[in-house]
């Protein structure tokens, strides 16, 4: 038997869940929480075997319980279940300690496997979250002021507005973009924009 601890601020998300993975003869979901700092304090309680964990909650994120969770507590096996799939979002998790990311668009079965590997200690990510993930590790890194630039671009500052603001030369400015615009591997500013939201290297 499969002991499942939910966390999830969604009451009717929680429920469905509950009835769903309650179906299956090996699964039994042994306690939930609305709340992300409650985890480590239910996980000592109810010891599960997997904790399927939601990324936007009251109070602290998924991730910051995912991290407090597993310095508490090492073993704690966390499958991320999460509406987003934002790239960093899953890096960040992952970097947490959280074995699994799955978004709840996903199907039963994809629910049911994740939940299966994770409880062997094992990762489990579906294969576009992977393949982007090594996408992301063979790019070049954006810098810190690239992403400050970055930043200033997305919010529609011209060249000589970003020179004002940082206080270095519009050419500097220029050269900067011109990489970041390389490295992200997009024509334009417009397009810039677009892909550093995608990749959530700019909070919108």
């Amino acid at each position: 038997m499969l002991t499942l601890l939910l966390i999830d601020d969604h009451f009717v998300v929680r429920s469905g869940l509950v009835a769903s993975l309650e179906l299956e003869d090996d699964l039994k979901v042994v306690g939930e929480a609305d709340r992300g700092e409650d985890a480590p304090k239910l996980f000592a309680k109810k010891k599960p075997d997997v904790v399927l964990m939601d990324l936007q909650l009251p109070g602290i994120s998924g991730i910051e319980a995912t991290a407090a969770l597993l310095r508490e507590h090492p073993s704690a096996r966390v499958l991320i279940f999460s509406t987003f799939a934002r790239d960093d979002e899953i890096q960040a998790a992952l970097k947490a300690g959280a074995l699994g990311y799955l978004q709840k668009s996903s199907s039963r079965d994809d629910l049911l496997a994740a939940i299966r590997t994770v409880a062997q200690g094992e990762r489990s990510l579906p294969p576009e979250i992977e393949k982007n993930l090594q996408d992301r590790l063979a790019e070049p890194e954006i810098t810190p002021r690239e992403r400050e630039i970055l930043t200033l671009v997305t919010r529609g500052n011209a060249n000589k507005e970003i020179a004002a603001t940082l206080g270095i030369s519009e050419d500097t400015v220029k050269q900067h973009v011109s990489r970041i615009l390389m490295k992200l591997k997009v024509n334009d500013r417009a397009q810039a924009t677009a892909e550093a939201i995608r990749r959530g290297l700019v909070q919108v």
